[in-house]
Parts: C-alpha cells; structure tokens; sequence
C-alpha cells in the first residue's frame, strides 16, 4: 500500500511553511512609509531679479546630477586651469567627504542585508563528567558501570528569515539610500567649495603680485622725488621739511611692500594646502595677471540653482526623514521570524555523518509589543516631526541660494560700474600726480602738495587693482551659488 506522505508530518510541517511564506511575502507589498512628494518651492524659472526677463515659476526640481563642467576655463588662465583639477584627487576635505559617501553606500549594503536570510554554521565539542565511586578501577554510579568523562561532539546549520511584513526593513534601506544621495551631493559640494576657495585664493595671490609690482615701481618714483628733495634742499632752494616727507613717504611704501608680501604667502599657502600639500612642499612664482571676469548671460535661468549640492543635499534629507516614518509606523505590528535549524551529534568525529544523529527544526516566532509607556508614540511623533525639520530646512535652503545669487547679482552690477570710475579717476590721478611733480621742480607748489597729489595717485591705482580681483571673487562665488558654471562652453 503505497505511502500517504502528505500526511507525513515531516511534509506536512514544510508544506505549512511554505505556505505561510508565501502568505507572508504577499502581504509584505504593505509599505508603512508615506508616499514621497518633493515639497513645493517656488522658483523662478526664467529669471532672477537682478537678471531681469519675463517671469514664470515653477517647482524647484533638484538636478545636482548635471555636469557642471570646467567652470574655470572662462578665466583664461593657464596655470589656473592645472590646479584646480587636482583639488579632486589632493584636498583633503574633499577625500573625507568621499569617504563619507563610502561609508553611507556602506550601511545601504547592510540595510539590504537585513532583507535575505541569515546562515550560521555552529559547531561545538564538549567533555563532561559525574561524581562518582570507583571500586577495582571500575568507575561505578548506583552499582551500574559507567565511563567517568563524556565527550559529546556537535554541529548544525542555523537559518533566520525576519518576513518584512509591514516594510520596517525596506524603509530602512530606503531611508539609507536616501542618506547616501545626501552624502553623494555634500561630496559635489565638497568639491565645488574647495575649488572656489583655491580658484579665490588664487587670484588674490595675482593681484597680491599686480600691486607688488605696483607698489616698486612707486618705491622707484619716490626714490626720484626724494632725489629731486636732495638736489633742491642742497641748492637752498627747498625746505629740509621737504626731505623728510619725502623719506617719510618713501619709508611707508617700503612697509606697505614688506606687508603685501606677507599676505602674498600666506595667500600661496592656503593653495597648498587645498591641493593637500604641506606649504613647504609648494611654491609658485610671480607671474602677470590675467584680470579677466568671465561675461554672464543677459538671461540667467534660475534654474540653474537646481545643480546646487546643497539643494539636492536638504531634499535627499527630506525623503530619509519620510523613510524613518515607515520605520517608526512598521514598529506598532508584530515582527515575524522564520527559523531553520539542521545538525548531527555524536560521541565521535565520525558519528557526526551518521544519519540516525540527525536533527531538524522549523520554527515561525512572533514579538509583539504590548505595553510601552508611549514609547512607540514618542518614536513616531519625533519622526513626523523630524521630517518637518527637514521640509523646512530645504525650503530655507532654497531661500537662501536666491538671496546669495540676487546679492552677488547686484553686487557685480555695482562694482562694475565702480571699476568704470575708479579707472577715470586714477587716470586723472595720475596726470595730477606728473603736473604737480613738475610744478614743484620749479618752486611753484610745495611738496606737501606733491605728497598728497602722490598719495591720491598710488590710492587710484590700488583701488582699480583690488576691484578688479573683488570682480573676479564675485564671478567664483556665483560659480559656487549657482552649482557651476552658466557657459555651455566650459562643459
């Protein structure tokens, strides 16, 4: 008579727990994470106020995956263009924000993990042994023979399954992935911070040269006022007053020199170290400066924000704050385990391959929270709330990536039309500067009127230098507001 194994328990135990898994897995579909939709700001889409076009708005839609390119090239500067890739390779902030991001895609892994099967393999051997009397060398316990010790030898193949019913786990693998795009864009922001810090520093050390070069060429000058002071006072036709403005004047450019040139190094040592080079390491020569500030589009599209890291960065953090909702819902339902467990024992090495030492399991656990003072109310309440924080902080984010790019807007405007009458004055200065200097050579003024006529000139000069490189530090910082460059050209 042929054998009924559908009602043998074995099968009976396996076909239930399949069964029960399959029932399981269809109801894990349940995902206790609320549907994710992006919060609403308003942004401008065609333009911003200080790049005035015809309005229009739509919703900020974060796009820091597109290429940002070499916004450098603009500036036209060779040695410019091979530092600045390196900050991607050298600068240490930014090879700790790789890591970072190393480490976020890191419990990602882990996250996924915890959604397949666990396996162990235990093994064990022990040796144990019981009181007892011997009597003629016979170990005996109640009058029976036994052996004194006992060795017991065992393995087993252990199997765990947590069943993600309500989607606790998959919440946390969504709340992980949302927390390694956040650290994939602080990485880009990393990055783009350290090359406009360098970009920056650079060209305050090329001006730092311009008015170097500047400021000894006015040493020259006022070492030939000071002569013509000499020759006159020898002659008795100057005051010996005149002399000393003449060496006090030329005293205080020397210091301006000396001071210049500190700040000169200083400037080539903050680029050393944001090419991850110790100062002692690095070293650049003077060179000309190439003053140039790249043009902007007469339409800047604000969309142009959406490439901003830190954008993407406060939005990533919104959806892993939706994410820890799910996770703090799953924690009102039962957790669900299945168990397996497979393993042989034996007194000896090779009992462990006898069949008759064979052992199984299968085993289904539930854990159900039933009392806990308000614990996994507390837990939702702060996770609703902290993606509140997150909603708010994104929309401040975007705020705030306005403003800069409207002030920087308004301040390039502005400096722009400063640079134009800085230029106009310090020409006039300078003629000034000659037709005084030769009206005293004939005693027509005196040299105080040559000091101040001097000092107005190397004034103009100076201030036409630093504005022009303030134009270039603007052009970086609305790089950097803006996510990269705005030329197609430098893609």
């Amino acid at each position: 008579m042929p054998r009924d194994t559908a009602a043998h328990p074995t099968a009976r135990a396996r076909r239930g727990a399949l069964s029960l898994a399959v029932l399981l897995s269809a109801a894990a579909c349940t995902s206790m994470v609320p549907t994710y939709q992006r919060p609403d700001v308003a942004m401008q889409a065609v333009s911003f106020k200080e790049a005035p076009s015809t309005p229009g708005w739509n919703a900020a839609t974060p796009a820091d995956e597109q290429a940002r390119g070499r916004w450098w090239l603009p500036f036209g500067d060779a040695t410019l263009n091979e530092l600045l890739p390196q900050v991607e390779v050298s600068n240490q902030n930014v090879a700790a924000a790789v890591a970072r991001y190393a480490a976020a895609q890191a419990l990602v892994a882990g996250q996924q993990a915890q959604l397949k099967p666990q396996v162990q393999l235990t093994a064990s051997a022990t040796r144990s042994g019981v009181g007892i009397n011997t009597s003629g060398g016979v170990a005996t316990t109640g009058g029976v023979s036994v052996s004194p010790t006992v060795t017991t030898l065992r393995a087993a193949v252990n199997a765990s399954w947590e069943l993600d019913v309500w989607g606790r786990l998959r919440a946390g693998v969504e709340q992980a992935q949302a927390s390694a795009q956040a650290s994939a864009a602080d990485l880009a922001g990393a990055k783009l911070s350290a090359q406009s810090a360098l970009a920056t520093a650079y060209f305050n050390l090329r001006e730092a040269d311009a008015e170097l070069a500047l400021l000894r060429d006015t040493v020259a000058a006022y070492e030939r006022s000071l002569q013509i002071t000499d020759n006159r006072y020898a002659a008795g036709q100057a005051a010996r007053t005149d002399v000393l403005q003449a060496q006090t004047q030329l005293a205080t450019t020397r210091a301006q020199v000396a001071a210049l040139a500190i700040q000169r190094q200083q400037f080539e040592h903050a680029i050393a170290v944001l090419l991850g080079k110790a100062p002692a390491d690095f070293a650049l020569a003077a060179a000309p400066w190439t003053a140039t500030v790249p043009d902007i589009p007469a339409t800047l599209p604000s969309e142009l924000l959406q490439r901003r890291p830190d954008i993407a960065s406060a939005e990533r953090a919104v959806a892993a704050a939706n994410a820890g909702i799910g996770v703090a819902r799953a924690a009102y339902y039962p957790s669900l385990s299945l168990g397996a467990t497979a393993g042989t024992s034996g007194v000896r090495f090779v009992d462990l391959f006898d069949a008759a030492n064979t052992l199984w399991s299968l085993g289904l656990s539930l854990a159900q929270v039933l009392f806990d003072g308000g614990a996994l109310d507390a837990a939702l309440k702060n996770a609703e709330a902290s993606r509140d924080v997150t909603i708010a902080t994104y929309r401040q984010t975007v705020l705030t990536s306005f403003q800069s790019v409207e002030d920087l807007l308004v301040q390039r405007r502005g400096q722009s039309e400063q640079l134009a009458l800085l230029q106009q004055a310090s020409a006039a200065a300078d003629l000034t500067e000659q037709q005084v200097l030769n009206r005293y050579r004939v005693g027509q003024v005196s040299y105080t009127d040559v000091v101040t006529a001097q000092t107005s000139a190397l004034t103009a000069r100076r201030s036409v230098v630093q504005l022009q490189v303030g134009l270039q530090a603007n052009a970086i910082a609305l790089v950097q507001a803006l996510g990269g460059g705005w030329s197609a050209e430098t893609h």
